[in-house]
């Protein structure tokens, strides 16, 4: 190969890459999303600088199904998601993100900066009624979530504002002697949105101690409710939004 085809690969390896050219469409993404009151000390020291926590001393905790994902194949996710501003605009920043696909995990972390780590979380009807969420990881349970399922209808227009909001990454790659080579707040805005249905209803969350899945440090306080969608939408390449290298 030469400098031209090396400059023009995907990503590695060279001979394969390992997850497909974004934007990446996603059809029939399915949420669930547990927001609870948690430790205001715990969120500050969860949500890096210059990011502030909105004030709400509120957390989300996700669960997503993505059975048809362009590049990236069919998986699920979970994680913590905490409301935030940058400069005075509402945002979310993504803290904790744990999946059982490869693809997903490398093109995420590489491209984007998302904190996926492998797990295995899963979405499911159980018994007719109640949509619930686990995540285990290392074959220990760590999370469970739990909402009634199709509650309350929510409105859809209001539901695709919500999915549009900006997220925010904390994106860090290390030099090959360990320094950090990309130190970055990474922000992105998903696209194209269509919902397909919305929903809303109480909700209970269930969070374990674990050392390498730490979603027990933001602890439940109090409830605030639950919400369930399925939607299409696309998620195009971010945008850096602050550089730790360049302000150090």
């Amino acid at each position: 190969m030469n400098q031209k085809e090396v400059l023009s690969l995907q990503s590695m390896p060279a001979a394969s890459a390992s997850y497909g050219r974004p934007p990446c469409r996603f059809i029939n993404r399915e949420f669930f999303i547990i927001t609870y009151e948690s430790d205001p000390a715990a969120i500050r020291q969860a949500v890096p600088e210059p990011l502030e926590p909105d004030g709400s001393n509120t957390v989300s905790y996700e669960w997503i199904k993505m059975p048809d994902s362009s590049g990236l194949g069919s998986y699920e996710e979970s994680g913590i998601v905490i409301p935030c501003t940058f400069q005075g605009k509402p945002c979310n920043f993504v803290a904790q993100m744990y999946l059982d696909n490869a693809p997903a995990i490398l093109g995420g972390r590489e491209i984007w900066g998302f904190p996926k780590k492998w797990a295995k979380p899963r979405l499911r009807v159980e018994e007719t009624e109640t949509l619930t969420g686990t995540l285990h990881y290392n074959n220990v349970l760590v999370a469970m979530g739990t909402i009634p399922f199709k509650y309350h209808i929510l409105d859809e227009a209001e539901t695709a504002k919500s999915i549009a909001k900006t997220q925010v990454n904390l994106k860090l790659i290390p030099d090959v002697d360990g320094t950090p080579k990309i130190a970055q707040l990474v922000a992105y805005n998903l696209e194209n949105i269509t919902v397909k249905g919305a929903w809303s209803g109480p909700a209970r969350l269930f969070l374990v101690p674990h050392v390498n899945a730490p979603v027990a440090d933001l602890p439940v306080k109090a409830y605030v409710g639950g919400k369930h969608f399925i939607a299409d939408l696309t998620l195009p390449y971010a945008r850096v939004i602050h550089d730790y290298l360049q302000e150090s």
